[in-house]
């Protein structure tokens, strides 16, 4: 399988605290990767030195081969036009409409025109139901429709892949459906996908391959069916015993 994201490695520590310790991690193409463990685990920071959003200490992550993410002279703005990252806390901006939210990556980074960037905009609103919502301020929508404003935001630099943290722990349960059924359309679509959750049952149903991570390493992956339904590493039992009880 060709690796579009691979982490050789990495050690990522916050002061005195190693969050990343020789972290190592292979995503291959239209791959879906979801990743599990407690909180402190890794899951986020892995996220984000996969996005440039913080550098590493050791260790490489190369995209497709031919983009050290890790090397202090790459050019993070083609790094990101690549790869596109969503949040838990969404970051729309709250003074743009959900359209200019969507069009200003593209115009600003991409220098696609702007009726360029409308048509392909509205379109993707469109595909996930918002095309109502593109005139509204995100301070009108509710959290389920701005996470999937978020990922269509994300989306709009026609990233290779797409890394989500957490997108639905902000949420009222009823809104997370949604969210979920986007994330399952892009899936179906073949897109490379990175995913932090807690939502086993999504994770059981859309994963091709779950990794736990556990004091920041990759302690098991595999399989959902094996990972989740017969792990082999005491402390993924322990873990999933304390998130299903």
């Amino acid at each position: 399988m060709t690796a579009l994201v691979e982490a050789s490695g990495v050690w990522k520590s916050f002061d005195d605290h190693a969050v990343l310790r020789g972290l190592d991690l292979s995503v291959g193409l239209h791959e879906v990767v979801v990743l599990i463990g407690a909180s402190g685990s890794g899951k986020s920071t892995l996220l984000r030195c996969v996005n440039g959003l913080e550098a590493v200490d050791a260790g490489r992550i190369v995209l497709d081969g031919d983009v050290d993410v890790t090397d202090l002279n790459v050019d993070l703005d083609q790094v990101r036009r690549r790869v596109g990252i969503v949040f838990q806390s969404y970051n729309l901006f709250p003074h743009m409409t959900v359209l200019d939210n969507v069009t200003i990556s593209p115009r600003k980074v991409a220098k696609v025109s702007a009726s360029q960037a409308k048509d392909e905009a509205m379109a993707l609103l469109d595909r996930f139901g918002l095309a109502a919502k593109a005139s509204d301020y995100p301070d009108r929508l509710s959290g389920g429709q701005a996470q999937r404003v978020a990922i269509v935001r994300a989306l709009a630099m026609q990233p290779e892949v797409m890394l989500f943290d957490e997108i639905t722990s902000a949420l009222d349960p009823l809104l997370v459906g949604e969210v979920l059924d986007a994330v399952r359309e892009l899936k179906d679509g073949g897109l490379t996908i990175v995913m932090a959750t807690h939502e086993m049952g999504f994770a059981r149903e859309v994963a091709d391959r779950v990794c736990f991570l556990h004091e920041g390493v990759v302690c098991e992956a595999g399989p959902p069916e094996q990972v989740l339904g017969a792990p082999q590493m005491p402390q993924t039992r322990d873990f999933l015993r304390r998130v299903l009880a």
